[in-house]
């Protein structure tokens, strides 16, 4: 599960960030999801490794302008050239539906693939084999939504070196064995394989936030995540702004991932007031609470590890 930043700056662009869309590449399967989809996105896509046409989800946090409107610019080129020609699925508020029909109608846009919109609710998004979506409303001025992507829990590891010393053959055997199978050797020997799989490995679980003021909703979203993006528009010291806005402020993400007891914090969708020397005391805000925070930058690339492999690189 890879992270790509392609927008974090909120309300409108800067001369160093877009605004919000977040991409999530899942390797296993050659896929993209997206996160919001803020004007110029597709620009942003062309700058980065990613490809649109392995997109297969968009997921809406809520209508703002700031995280929609290069939607259907970016659904228009993807149906030119190589830009790909599979379903696309959008998920989110109600409203959705009626805004890309719209576009779609008055611009004259053919696509040359199917759109799929679905409106969400509190609960399952959607699901498959390998991962579940799950969203809560947030506190926004407007009917908003957190996003949880939790991927199924993976199978455990296949002791190898015990595998050996038993004198298994390498080779088909060993296939039979990792799937809990029993096997007989030449010399008679059965040997079950469910003694040489380790337990369950804990599937790695990414939390998404923006826009919200400080709900405990967000705590129960993202709880026990491995990484929470959570939006960071001001400081505390603009509160005020905050509260009028229904946004967070450096501290509330990090009360919320202190709360969440979550392993990473990243922070985005930063107001456009604050520049580099900004951003710095921003994360020292909320590294007061949560020392375990990153900024998210345009472009910035983050790969979601498992607590397992976290620990092993550890020692």
């Amino acid at each position: 599960m890879q992270i790509t930043f392609l927008g974090t700056s909120s309300g409108t662009p800067t001369k160093a960030r877009n605004v919000t869309s977040i991409a999530l590449q899942l390797p296993q399967r050659a896929t993209l999801w997206l996160f919001d989809c803020g004007e110029g996105t597709q620009h942003q896509v062309l700058r980065s490794p990613l490809r649109l046409s392995q997109l297969e989800k968009i997921f809406f946090t809520h209508l703002h302008g700031d995280h929609l409107f290069g939607l259907i610019g970016l659904l228009a080129s993807r149906a030119l050239g190589s830009g790909g020609s599979t379903p696309v699925t959008l998920y989110g508020p109600p409203g959705l539906k009626e805004y890309v029909q719209a576009c779609l109608r008055f611009s004259e846009t053919h696509l040359n693939y199917p759109i799929h919109v679905q409106i969400i609710e509190p609960g399952v998004v959607c699901r498959d084999a390998e991962f579940t979506v799950i969203c809560k409303p947030l506190k926004h001025r407007v009917t908003a939504y957190g996003f949880s992507v939790i991927e199924a829990d993976q199978p455990g590891r296949f002791d190898t070196d015990q595998a050996q010393a038993l004198g298994i053959p390498f080779g088909p055997l060993y296939g039979q064995l990792k799937a809990g199978g029993k096997v007989t050797l030449e010399d008679g020997t059965t040997i079950d394989g469910r003694t040489l799989v380790g337990p369950k490995r804990r599937g790695r679980k990414l939390t998404y936030c923006s826009d919200t003021i400080f709900t405990a909703n967000a705590i129960e979203l993202a709880w026990d995540a491995d990484v929470l993006i959570h939006e960071s528009t001001y400081m505390a010291a603009d509160l005020a702004l905050a509260e009028r806005g229904m946004h967070s402020t450096a501290t509330m993400a990090a009360q919320v991932a202190q709360q969440a007891q979550v392993r990473q914090l990243i922070l985005t969708h930063f107001s456009p007031r604050y520049e580099f020397a900004g951003l710095i005391e921003m994360r020292k805000e909320a590294e007061a609470i949560f020392p375990n925070t990153l900024l998210a930058d345009d472009f910035w690339r983050y790969e979601v590890k498992s607590m397992e492999v976290e620990l092993l690189a550890a020692h």
